[in-house]
């Protein structure tokens, strides 16, 4: 069975879309949509911005979730995907493939979360780290013992967890994962504290947008970051997207979970078609993935 898997924050590349935009009418209506949706040419920023400039998260969150979506509607395929999951802000793309919500919806919530998330950062500084080669439970039990906000916020794959929290708390973090063995941790240049309860702000911001929106049955069990779990009904699915945002990326378990569910094959769609293919490969090599 296939499923398709739709990356977050960090698949944006200089040109994302220009060619998309040149070979068809219907990405090039799509991109004007956008445009007009987000009131200035987003369009502008994705074919020709530097990666400075698609680096803000103002920028990055809609610009990718534009790509994903544009990238499933014009490639030819008839393949129906039996599940679909996305990676934090790819969550939205997901739910967009699985009919939950319109384009046209999904770009607004993305809108709003990325400038919900912004807000949050400049408010509270904070930041994440990358920790590689240790357990996550031996992770974890470090993270919670510091007095400080540091938490689990990417379940990667297996043995690259990723961390957030205040500036303190990730430092602290990261010499006593050290000096407890982890083969690496090494603070990311990222805007905020992204998936940990500095985002407080920002879900409080997203919440009244998610539920004034109308969210459908799905076409296929969409599994969501906060669980892990395939979710069928609508109204979980709006809570666990609002819970998202302070919640943590369950990935590695999302991935076992559709494996034993016996999905085999993934579609990543969006960005280089890279990004998600080797966090799933090293959760299970006998999966098959392939951009789309």
């Amino acid at each position: 069975m296939t499923a398709f898997v739709f990356p977050g924050q960090g698949a944006q590349f200089e040109g994302m879309g220009k060619d998309m935009y040149e070979s068809s009418d219907k990405a090039k209506d799509l991109f004007t949509q956008a445009d007009d949706i987000l009131g200035y040419a987003i369009s502008d920023v994705m074919f020709h911005g530097t990666a400075e400039d698609l680096k803000a998260t103002k920028i990055t969150q809609p610009a990718i979730f534009i790509h994903s979506i544009i990238r499933s509607r014009i490639a030819e395929t008839e393949l129906v995907p039996k599940a679909v999951a996305g990676h934090s802000l790819g969550e939205f793309s997901a739910l967009v493939a699985a009919n939950v919500f319109s384009f046209e919806d999904g770009l607004r919530l993305v809108q709003k979360r990325a400038l919900a998330m912004q807000k949050a950062c400049e408010a509270v500084e904070g930041t994440m780290a990358a920790i590689l080669g240790m357990e996550d439970a031996k992770v974890e039990e470090i993270c919670a013992a510091i007095d400080e906000v540091v938490v689990p916020a990417n379940y990667n794959t297996n043995g690259q967890l990723v961390i957030s929290g205040s500036l303190a708390g990730i430092d602290t973090a990261v010499e006593q994962l050290k000096e407890a063995g982890a083969r690496k941790a090494i603070v990311l240049q990222v805007g905020g504290a992204f998936h940990s309860p500095l985002m407080a702000p920002a879900k409080d911001e997203l919440k009244a947008a998610i539920e004034a929106t109308t969210f459908n049955s799905p076409s296929c069990p969409v599994y969501q970051n906060v669980n892990a779990q395939p979710t069928t009904e609508p109204d979980q699915i709006k809570q666990n997207l609002i819970d998202q945002l302070t919640a943590p990326v369950r990935w590695t378990q999302t991935i076992q979970n559709m494996a034993a569910d016996g999905i085999n094959e993934f579609k990543e769609v969006g960005g280089n078609g890279k990004v998600l293919r080797g966090l799933i490969l090293k959760v299970d090599r006998s999966l098959q993935v392939t951009p789309l």
